[in-house]
């Protein structure tokens, strides 16, 4: 059974139709990338994954349970199917320990010693054991990304969606973010990831899906979609992006 089985997703802010029947479906340890112009909907699909966003249309399951039914436990998805940002959304008053433990208390209901150790394990998957009495201010932005995937990594998802993770980094910070994401990838994670990062794409997915004004225009293997695309519009896009 798939993990994440969205077929016909449409979404409209007032006269803006966002998203125009758009499918997904990841099976469970598979990496899936969306890829596209600023503005196609690749963000607004991650939440409506979640029900950060309330779908128009359409029908989204996630682990077998649909997302849009009445009385769905949206808290369920959100600890399940965990979202990293672009901007971190790490609380600045909040050492990087109790950014990481705070959910693992409050929504999970662990225990101070366990979230303790969970926040431990996880900060040194993501190289940053000795960060954990920090705060966010003294942190370089690649390393509050990291703890933002730590923090996401904690709760023990079935799936981690990643929105632009990298696009608010330097060169050299986006590196260390995604060597963390590749890590993860290899040990089996489940992961669609919105990006820019044509290299990620094309060495980590399993899949890529070229966005375009609210569609899926485009989607198959790496070597296929980013090195041989069928459609005048991906191969417009990649232009841009692959020399």
């Amino acid at each position: 059974m798939a993990l994440i089985d969205a077929r016909g997703v449409a979404k409209r802010f007032g006269a803006n139709e966002v998203l125009r029947g758009v499918d997904l479906v990841v099976e469970p340890g598979q990496v899936v990338c969306v890829i596209g112009p600023s503005g196609c909907g690749k963000s607004t699909l991650l939440r409506c994954l979640t029900r950060l966003v309330h779908a128009d249309a359409g029908t989204i399951l996630l682990d077998g349970k649909d997302v849009m039914a009445r009385g769905f436990d949206v808290r369920e998805a959100r600890e399940k199917f965990v979202m990293v940002f672009q901007q971190f959304n790490l609380f600045p008053h909040l050492t990087v320990k109790r950014n990481i433990t705070l959910p693992l208390r409050e929504v999970l209901g662990l225990s101070a010693q366990e979230a303790d150790a969970r926040a431990s394990e996880t900060l040194a998957r993501v190289g940053l054991a000795e960060k954990v009495d920090e705060y966010p201010g003294r942190l370089s932005g690649g390393q509050q990304q990291r703890v933002a995937i730590a923090r996401a990594i904690a709760m023990r998802p079935k799936a981690i969606l990643f929105d632009e993770p990298t696009s608010a980094l330097d060169p050299e910070l986006t590196g260390e973010v995604l060597r963390v994401m590749k890590a993860l990838a290899q040990e089996g994670m489940t992961m669609v990831v919105v990006t820019h990062e044509m290299g990620f794409a094309r060495d980590v997915a399993d899949r890529v899906l070229f966005m375009e004004a609210g569609k899926v225009v485009e989607e198959g293997p790496p070597a296929e979609v980013l090195e041989n695309p069928k459609q005048a519009r991906t191969r417009e896009f990649l232009s841009r992006y692959l020399r």
